[in-house]
């Protein structure tokens, strides 16, 4: 999903593109070394970062007298008409030139002349493409975020209006209690919930600026840094030039948090994919987010959820790519960091791209309530009930076990529910079980015993839904 938008003109010529590092070098660039080593077909979408941290940094660098108000002024207006270019499309990108970086500072140049020259002082490639990741993956987060909260909403008012809804609940995928629709889908929340938690607090760690740690030793220039910070709405500045430039675990620590989130995707799709199953009919998915067979005209197949789930595996591969890349490299700056970008940027386009599906999605599925409460009550999920009203009568928990699990397998043999059963079938197992025993094997009576903080019961889900919209806000 790695946005490779093509130049809106051809790339410069060899002979245009003079290198800036060019002049420890008596022969050219062999041409497939300057394809192979190249970025700019993935790292320009850094472009407006990269500008706006030349912009901080001239100004800082007119603050403290490296370069004229003038210098400063002609600099910044350069680098603003070469975002509009680009914004505009016909910024002319070069392979030749190798990054966003360099083929930016060499149309400020083109654009202004000598004075373009300047912005690179007391600046190194390698703290300028550590300070416009961290910017972009900022913001990033933010947009994330912003979308994270909407699922989370939509989960919500689901829950909320599913609260008497019941619907079974499984363990090893068999029907174990009967549970609420809505407590099943807080259960979603909750897991999103914390990947919330998780991004923000990897933002806090993401917001330090690297400027100013220059190749890896910092600059002999006067810079402040602390003024860059502000000017780039950094919390703070990274405290040591070699980890600034060779730091690269904020990415990693994103993309980690990036594929818990699409691991908590990947079970949530499971589900989807198996309640809107004709075996489970439990949920019907909008025709929007479906597709049909080419051959069988029946079918509708539910390949949002499917792409969810199989998605998740590009995204738990980055963090493994990026773990890999980063495990023997020495301080400082290495050229495999060129290799963090795709992985990096693909995990959050592929983030965003599930989370606006699942966004969509949530609100319009179809809740088939009389198929959830028909399979409830199938497959004896409220035996725990009955045990629990065997124990209320003074009886130990493990006898009453013993015959709550005599009487299912009484009703397997009579091919009954257990509120089938006789009470005095049910009395031969236990002579102090009475008429009430059947009361205890109502499904909507298990919900509404479970009445504390935390449980199944419909009041205790609406509760929780009324907490979880002040949670998401205080998140």
């Amino acid at each position: 999903m790695i946005d490779r938008a093509s130049p809106a003109t051809p790339p410069a010529p060899a002979a245009a593109a003079e290198k800036p590092w060019g002049g420890r070098f008596d022969g050219p660039t062999d041409a497939f070394v300057e394809e192979f080593t190249a970025s700019v077909a993935f790292d320009r979408r850094l472009y407006a970062h990269d500008i706006q941290g030349s912009i901080a940094h001239a100004t800082m660098l007119a603050a403290v007298g490296v370069l004229s108000a003038a210098e400063r002024d002609a600099i910044v207006a350069g680098l603003e008409a070469i975002r509009a270019d680009i914004e505009a499309g016909r910024f002319p990108w070069s392979v030749q030139l190798e990054d966003v970086h360099m083929n930016i500072e060499s149309a400020l140049t083109a654009r202004i002349g000598e004075v373009g020259k300047k912005l690179h002082t007391a600046r190194s490639r390698n703290d300028q493409v550590a300070t416009d990741i961290r910017l972009w993956l900022r913001e990033e987060i933010d947009r994330l975020t912003g979308m994270l909260d909407r699922l989370l909403h939509a989960l919500v008012d689901l829950a909320e209006r599913e609260a008497d809804t019941v619907l079974p609940g499984f363990t090893h995928l068999q029907a174990a209690q009967p549970v609420s629709f809505g407590h099943h889908l807080l259960a979603w929340f909750e897991m999103l919930l914390r990947d919330r938690e998780r991004l923000q607090d990897c933002r806090k760690r993401t917001d330090a600026l690297p400027l100013g740690a220059g190749a890896l030793a910092g600059t002999s220039f006067p810079i402040d840094r602390a003024l860059t910070a502000r000017l780039l709405g950094f919390a703070r500045i990274c405290e040591n030039s070699l980890d600034a430039v060779a730091d690269r675990d904020f990415a990693i620590e994103f993309t980690a948090c990036a594929a818990l989130m699409m691991v908590h995707f990947s079970r949530m799709a499971e589900e989807m994919v198996l309640w809107s199953s004709q075996q489970f009919g439990f949920i019907e998915l909008a025709d929007a987010f479906c597709t049909g067979s080419s051959m069988m005209p029946q079918k509708k197949n539910p390949d949002v959820p499917e792409l969810v789930r199989g998605k998740s595996g590009r995204v738990l591969g980055h963090l493994l790519a990026l773990l890999t890349l980063m495990k023997s490299q020495p301080l400082a700056y290495n050229k495999d960091n060129q290799e963090d970008k795709e992985p990096l940027f693909d995990t959050a386009d592929t983030l965003r791209g599930c989370l606006r599906a699942f966004g969509d999605l949530v609100p319009t599925m179809q809740v088939k309530r009389a198929r959830m409460r028909e399979a409830a009550r199938a497959g004896f999920t409220t035996a725990t009930d009955f045990a629990d009203y065997l124990v209320r009568l003074g009886i130990p928990f493990r006898d009453a076990h013993a015959v709550v699990g005599a009487a299912v397998r009484l009703a397997v043999e009579r091919d009954c529910e257990l509120k089938d059963l006789s009470l005095a079938e049910l009395q031969a197992l236990d002579a102090r079980i009475d008429e009430r025993v059947y009361a205890s094997l109502d499904v909507d009576a298990a919900l509404a015993a479970r009445a504390h903080r935390g449980g199944t019961a419909p009041a205790q889900v609406r509760a929780a839904c009324a907490a979880a919209r002040t949670r998401i806000a205080a998140a």
